[in-house]
């Protein structure tokens, strides 16, 4: 029993400090690049106005999809929300774009996983507080069930992103790359 034991610490020891520091934080990205991704600019092409200035000049379905309770208490009038509920919605919109595209390319990686993490946690409570999410999208934990969007799936989402907040994008990143260029280099003297 002490052989097997002993084989299986050397054959995990490696892969640990072998394969995992390599392969982990690319798999974490590329998974997230997988199911997420898309997703997220999907949702952020339903927020952007018309033409070029629409990336300045979100479209009424930002207003209603980020502040759905203000959108109605103003009639849905864009217009008579405050100039700072608008800057968040013009924010909120480019960060459905921006921190996904960095995830990817491995830059910025633990900034731009903790900015999803928070996205995604304002995202639920918007779902649950403002679009009256009904009790099976949210779900529950230890019920049996696993397909609930807001409790089982984000777990999952943010379990991931948190992942890469504490191990950042890995050897396979722009983030490494910079990280390479930017140690002094030593000279031979």
């Amino acid at each position: 029993m002490t052989a097997l034991a002993a084989l299986h610490a050397r054959l995990f020891g490696a892969l640990e400090t072998r394969v995992e520091p390599l392969l982990m934080p690319a798999l974490a990205r590329l998974v997230f690049a997988g199911t997420l991704l898309i997703y997220f600019w999907n949702s952020g092409l339903t927020k952007l106005g018309e033409g070029l200035a629409g990336l300045f000049a979100p479209s009424f379905n930002a207003y209603v999809q980020i502040l759905p309770r203000m959108s109605e208490s103003v009639g849905y009038d864009a217009s008579q929300i405050p100039a700072f509920w608008r800057l968040v919605v013009l924010f909120g919109t480019w960060a459905e774009f921006i921190l996904p595209a960095l995830l990817l390319l491995g830059l910025l990686t633990r900034l731009a996983a903790l900015g999803m993490i928070g996205f995604v946690l304002v995202q639920s409570y918007v779902d649950i507080v403002g679009h009256h999410a009904d009790p099976t999208t949210i779900g529950a934990w230890f019920d049996a069930g696993s397909g609930s969007l807001i409790l089982d799936q984000r777990a999952f989402w943010v379990f991931l992103l948190l992942y890469l907040v504490l191990r950042g994008a890995g050897p396979l990143s722009l983030d490494a790359i910079l990280s390479r260029r930017q140690r002094p280099q030593l000279s031979a003297a």
